[in-house]
């Protein structure tokens, strides 16, 4: 039997309250808040973060590695390779993207399905729209990862597909060119008469596939861009009141292309052995699958990321997104990453593998050829140290270095089992940082220049801001 064997869940530390986004324009934007990613923080970020939780602890190696997102850092370049180096994945090991709209998340997570091998869906995105509107309102940030494998003895299914099924439409709801920050959308009426019924019809076709109705799932997850098209859907699937779920809309926010995948992933959490959940997309058409939950448990532990760490304002907001530009302190601009020295030291910059002494097993980061305490040369063994805590030995914060979100944090990490390491902070508040504090690294995108994006390793505190 093959199915999900894992999944794991990345939520931004930030949020926005939408009552920020009213008393700064003089509108009405509604109450609760939505995921904010941070300025340093983009798509290829966030879903190096989801396939780390769902990897973290497993046996199961992925072979492939489908990136799915609607708002890809980069054009003409495979973005899922940083994703694979990130995850320290073998060379042999594929990745693509399905990038450029939300539907592409059906497209990763049947690619993973329908793979021989263990597979990985990454499911990400990054939700713009212009000040005031609609997508900047009710949008979220987030990401998801499925890990796709066969039952067995390193791992076991969690979530056995039963049915799938299927209807496209070529229509024009919404769309943005490129080089376009924000999307474009018809009018919400058009787009709720062309997907109700193409909703309609594919939950119908799955669940006669599966052999059930609806009043027998117990869990019905609806998803897409178009919100009143959801939940009508949702309302007029005949399924048990309990089993629609909260959307997140009023904690999170619509997450695009990764949302349906969170919603699921908050389904397996709370699912019972044997229970059904039914999961439909809206999106360019619309796609239904159903999934039986096996009774084993390997939870990501959405809930408790709902609420977020800290709190944004709306000028802060809009200056990560590029609306409002800051002036940067006078000091010189930081200079682009060069391609030759990023593929030399891959192991390190994206996987952040560090070495260990063969002869007096001192860990050095970043790696060395000559041991410092014993001065063997060429006596290392690589060691990733992702997923190592470390303690702030000191740290200091820095007004007059370059950064998008001032003043800068940096702290000198000593890591569990040895090596010392001086780290730039994120999601973290300048006031309260402290000797001795406990950190965990995260992959961030450190400088966007030159055209080149610049991605390495931060430190964030262990606690609220921690998943």
């Amino acid at each position: 039997m093959r199915g999900i064997v894992a999944y794991g869940v990345y939520l931004p530390y930030w949020r926005l309250e939408r009552k920020a986004i009213a008393e700064a324009l003089g509108t009405t934007a509604g109450a609760g808040t939505r995921a904010v990613a941070s300025y340093d923080e983009d798509t290829t970020s966030l879903g190096v973060e989801a396939g780390r939780a769902a990897l973290r602890g497993m046996r199961v190696t992925p072979q492939a590695l489908y990136f799915a997102t609607a708002n890809p850092p980069y054009q003409d370049k495979t973005n899922a390779t940083a994703i694979h180096a990130a995850l320290d994945l073998p060379t042999s090991a594929f990745a693509a993207d399905m990038a450029g709209s939300v539907r592409s998340m059906v497209g990763a997570m049947r690619a993973a399905r329908d793979n021989r091998a263990p597979a990985l869906a990454v499911l990400s995105d990054v939700r713009t729209g212009l000040p005031g509107g609609g997508d900047e309102r009710e949008g979220g940030d987030g990401a998801a990862a499925y890990l796709f494998a066969d039952d067995g003895t390193d791992a076991r299914v969690l979530a056995e597909p039963l049915a799938a099924a299927s209807a496209t439409a070529e229509f024009l709801d919404r769309w943005r060119l490129p080089g376009e920050q924000a999307s474009h959308q018809w009018e919400e009426r058009f787009g709720e008469h062309a997907y109700v019924p193409l909703g309609q019809a594919v939950l119908a076709d799955a669940l006669k596939q599966a052999g059930i109705d609806a009043a027998a799932l117990a869990h019905l997850v609806v998803a897409g861009p178009h919100g009143r098209a959801v939940k009508r859907v949702a309302a007029a699937a005949g399924a048990k009141k309990e089993a629609i779920g909260d959307d997140f809309s009023g904690s999170v926010g619509n997450t695009g292309t990764a949302h349906a995948g969170i919603m699921f992933a908050d389904a397996l959490d709370r699912a019972q052995p044997d229970d059904l959940i039914a999961v439909v997309s809206l999106s360019d058409g619309a796609d239904a699958s159903i999934w039986r939950a096996t009774g084993a448990k390997r939870p990501a532990g959405v809930a408790g990321m709902l609420a977020g760490g800290g709190r944004v304002s709306y000028p802060t907001f809009l200056a990560w997104r590029g609306f409002l530009e800051r002036e940067p302190p006078r000091r010189p601009d930081p200079q682009p990453p060069e391609a030759p020295p990023s593929l030399r030291s891959e192991a390190w910059k994206f996987a952040f593998t560090g070495s260990r002494c063969q002869a007096c097993g001192t860990r050095h980061l970043p790696p060395q050829r000559v041991c410092v305490k014993c001065h063997a040369v060429d006596k290392m063994t690589p060691e990733r140290l992702a997923d190592v805590p470390a303690t702030i030995a000191t740290f200091t914060v820095d007004r007059l270095a370059y950064s998008p979100s001032p003043p800068m944090v940096v702290a000198v990490l000593d890591f569990e089992g040895g090596g010392r390491f001086q780290s730039e902070m994120t999601d973290v508040d300048p006031k309260s940082v402290k000797i001795g504090d406990r950190v965990a690294m995260t992959f961030r995108r450190i400088i966007t220049a030159g055209g080149v994006h610049n991605y390495f390793w931060k430190a964030r505190p262990l606690g609220g801001s921690a998943r």
